[in-house]
Parts: structure tokens; sequence; C-alpha cells
């Protein structure tokens, strides 16, 4: 429970913990990072410091913590965004306007731009362009026989195509927006390369938007202002909201670019369950027998998969803020672990154990209060249909080479296999 305290003349001097180090190891497969385990056994409130920005931070890697410093406006990612806060990537450089960094009213604001585009309904109306699409990579998976890179052939391109569907990027330009966007997640380019990465993909942006801005404008003068489903991708909304002054281009650009790099997330997250699954004879004989466990079973691979290395992105504390009987002061650097809050023993009991039957709906890997992701309902849909897809048509998929010879990515924000070779 977190409680606003007075003023810091007013309490004792209260002895901080020591700062522990993270640095940015490698990781094998899909363990569960053991620098952060330690920190879980620690808490509920440590300090950490990371590889790159300056000074340290708090972690809090409850589950219950996790969701109130998520939820509560005296945490701001505003104020982290002009500040160099310990972190793991060498480059900082947030986009004015990014919904990522933005507070309430703004977020809001930013974030309501493109929300149809991402509704219940969104998804239902592309689910089935969707599938074939998917469709469509496997039908040349099969063609040319096994063995083949699972994620080269169909985890890779397949959220690549859905994603740039959803935000309206021609088909000719994909495969350039896909490689600017696994620049910008790596960390072991460098900020050169990232630099050039995020100028290439925000520029792209920024011309989309002006011509979806221009071209709607005229569009909706023919038609007087009638809307139709022909223009509910995220550039035309944006191109939309930019002509009408809800939002001033730069934010519209700063919005979009997150939404294109998080297509990015559904191919390593399906890569890390695909892993798991043909590493783990009992799981998938559970999903290739029992298809209605499957949605259940997602819910329970999201929990457990760890989705990225170390933390995400701070907040600052605007006030004091008392939590388990620790002070954050104001001006603290404050971070959260969805990845320790999925392993919360006290809401998810013997926590590192995969159960099918457990209900996981609870978890936070798409994260929490108003920095939800905005792309959930459709990275959920994918994984879906990869599933199972993938488990009917290729009934005998396997990997075909012993599990610790697959490579996983290292020096990178988001972990997944770099490959996954198979056969069937």
């Amino acid at each position: 429970m977190a409680e606003e305290t007075g003023t810091l003349a007013e309490r004792p001097e209260q002895p901080l913990p020591p700062v522990r180090d993270w640095p940015a190891g490698e990781l094998n497969a899909t363990e569960f990072e053991p620098v952060l385990a330690e920190l879980m056994r620690e808490g509920p409130l440590t300090r950490i410091r990371l590889p790159y920005g300056e000074g340290w931070a708090w972690l809090a890697t409850r589950y219950d913590d996790v969701k109130m410093i998520t939820n509560d406006p005296r945490f701001s990612r505003r104020e982290a965004s002009v500040r160099q806060v310990t972190r793991l990537a060498p480059h900082f450089a947030p986009r004015p306007g990014a919904l990522a960094w933005a507070d309430q009213p703004d977020h809001n604001r930013l974030r309501n731009a493109v929300s149809a585009a991402y509704t219940v309904s969104a998804v239902k109306r592309l689910r089935p362009r969707a599938q074939e699409m998917l469709d469509a990579l496997v039908d040349g998976l099969v063609a040319d026989g096994p063995p083949a890179d699972l994620v080269e052939r169909v985890l890779e391109p397949f959220p690549i195509n859905v994603v740039c569907e959803v935000m309206g990027v021609p088909v000719d330009e994909r495969q350039k927006l896909h490689d600017w966007t696994r620049e910008i997640i790596s960390t072991a380019g460098g900020a050169e390369a990232s630099e050039q990465a995020k100028k290439g993909l925000f520029g792209w942006i920024g011309e989309a938007v002006r011509e979806r801005r221009d071209s709607e404008n005229e569009s909706e003068n023919e038609s007087d202002g009638d809307s139709n489903g022909d223009s509910e991708d995220v550039l035309s909304l944006l191109g939309g909201a930019v002509r009408r002054g809800e939002l001033g281009l730069e934010e519209a650009i700063s919005v979009a670019g997150p939404l294109q790099i998080g297509g990015e997330a559904v191919t390593n997250n399906s890569g890390q369950m695909f892993y798991l699954l043909l590493t783990r004879p009992d799981l998938l004989r559970r999903f290739r027998d029992d298809p209605a466990s499957r949605p259940a079973g997602i819910e329970e691979l999201l929990r457990h998969i760890p989705h990225r290395a170390a933390v995400g992105l701070p907040r600052i504390a605007t006030r004091d803020v008392d939590i388990h009987g620790t002070l954050v002061s104001a001006g603290d650097a404050v971070y959260v672990s969805y990845l320790a809050a999925n392993r919360d023993p006290d809401v998810f009991p013997d926590p590192d154990r995969i159960d099918f039957d457990r209900d996981a709906g609870a978890h936070v890997s798409f994260g929490n209060g108003p920095h939800f992701c905005t792309g959930a309902v459709f990275s959920r849909m994918q994984i879906e249909l990869l599933i199972d897809t993938l488990l009917e048509r290729l009934p005998g998929l396997r990997l075909a080479v012993p599990a610790d010879q697959v490579p996983f990515r290292q020096r990178t924000m988001i972990r997944g296999p770099v490959a996954l070779p198979v056969t069937w």
C-alpha cells in the first residue's frame, strides 16, 4: 500500500538499501534473468544501476506494487523523458509527443487519435485477411519442404505484414521499415546505427502522414465528409487528426513510430512460445490433443515467457511516496518489472511452472494502466492464428536441431530466437 508522506523535514532520515548493478549479461534461451530473480528475493523495492544513463533507480517487483505504480499519476513518464535516468539502452532520445512518455491528459488525446484501428471490431475485420496472409506463408513453407527456419519463413514476415496492414504501409515498403525497426530495438549496433534507423523510419512516417493528411482532405471534400472503412489504417487516422488540428505533425509521427516497431514483439514472443512447445513434449501434446485449452494456454505462455531484457521505461516520482515503509522521494526514478510481477507467488502459485490449467488472465505482459499496450488485441490474434495454423497444418512439427543449438538474440531489448530450425 503506497501512501503520500509528509515533507522530508518531518521524517527521520532513512537508510537506503545498497545499489545493485544490473549488467546486460547474456541469457540462455527462455531462462528467467538471474539478476532479476535475486532482486525479487531482496524486494519488494530495491535500488538498481543499469549499464547506461546516470545515477540509480528504484525497482518494484511485486505484482501489487507494479500495478499501483503504473496506475498512480504521482509517477510520471513525462518527467523521465527529460532526464538521463539509468537505463539499459546506450541511446536515449525520446521524441516530443511520444505516446510512451506522455502523462494524462495528453496521453489520452494522443491515444484516441488511433484508437479506432485497435478495437475488438477492427481485429475481427482484419482476422480473415491475417489468416489469408499466414496461409500464403505456410503454403510456401510446405511447398519447399523441410527443414526450414520457422522465424525466417513465418514468425517474422507474418507480424510484419499484419502490423503494416494495420498501419497502412504499402507492400513494397514493408521490408525497409522492418530493417529499421529491428535496428532500433537492438542494443548491439550502438547509438549511431540506431539514430540512422530512427531517422529513416520517422522520416518515412512523416512523409506518409503528410500525404494522408492531404489526400484525406481531398477525399472528404469529394464525399461531403462521409467516412468509409478505407481510411481506418493508423497513418490515415493520424493524417486526419493532423488535418483537424487534434495533433501536431510531430506528435503524429511520434505516435506512429512505436506502433510500427511493436510488430517486432510478436515475432519474438511467438518464437519463444514455439521454442517452449517444441522442447516440452507435454505442452505440445496438450495443445495438439486439446485445442480448447489453447486460449488459456496462450495466456499462461504470455505470463511465463521473458518478453524483454531487464526493464522497460522509467517513471519519476513527483511527490514523496511511502511503499512498504520505504520512502520514494520526489524526484526519484522508479522502474517496475512486469516480468517479476508475472512471477509473484502470491498471485501465481508455483510461478516458474508452466500450467495450462492455471488462470493466468491477470498477467501484466502487455503492461498496465494508461500505458497498457495499444496493440494487445492484435498481438493475441496473431499468436492464436500462428499456433492454430502451424499445429494443424504441420502435425509433425519438431525441432531440426538439438534445443541447445537454437540461437537466441543477445544485446537486444526484446528477447527471442534468432532462428528456429524445424522439420515435420
